[in-house]
């Protein structure tokens, strides 16, 4: 087993198209990860490039990610994302679209603890 360094610096780049592809494929049904993709995958979970990333998304991969993030801040302590949850941006990101949310953001709630989804900091908003 090895341990691998964190770069608070990767947080601050984009998204590489490669995470997000494979964080989309993931994003099934159940999203049960293996241990290996919950670390491999954490940093992802707090990155603040998803606003971005989410432009080049359909709006059923945005969807799927966000039930991937949603369920894995509950399961994964690693990916706990508070207020800067990926989440947050691509719930935006589905607004913008003038997408109909009702039934995922009632979902959202459903299924997380995390005061800030799907809306985030009402600091931010302001």
């Amino acid at each position: 087993m090895s341990v691998e360094s964190f770069d608070p610096g990767s947080l601050q780049q984009g998204l590489d198209g490669g995470v997000v592809a494979a964080l989309c494929a993931l994003a099934g049904d159940d999203c049960e990860l293996d241990r290996e993709d919950i670390t491999r995958f954490a940093y992802a979970s707090k990155h603040n490039g998803w606003a971005e990333a989410a432009g080049g998304l359909d709006n059923g991969q945005i969807q799927r990610l966000i039930r991937l993030f949603t369920l894995g801040e509950e399961r994964y302590p690693e990916w706990a994302g508070g207020a800067k949850s990926p989440v947050i941006a691509l719930v935006r990101e589905l607004k913008k679209r003038d997408v109909d949310s009702t039934e995922l953001i009632r979902w959202i709630k459903t299924h997380t603890s995390n005061k800030f989804l799907p809306h985030g900091s009402l600091m931010d908003r302001l």
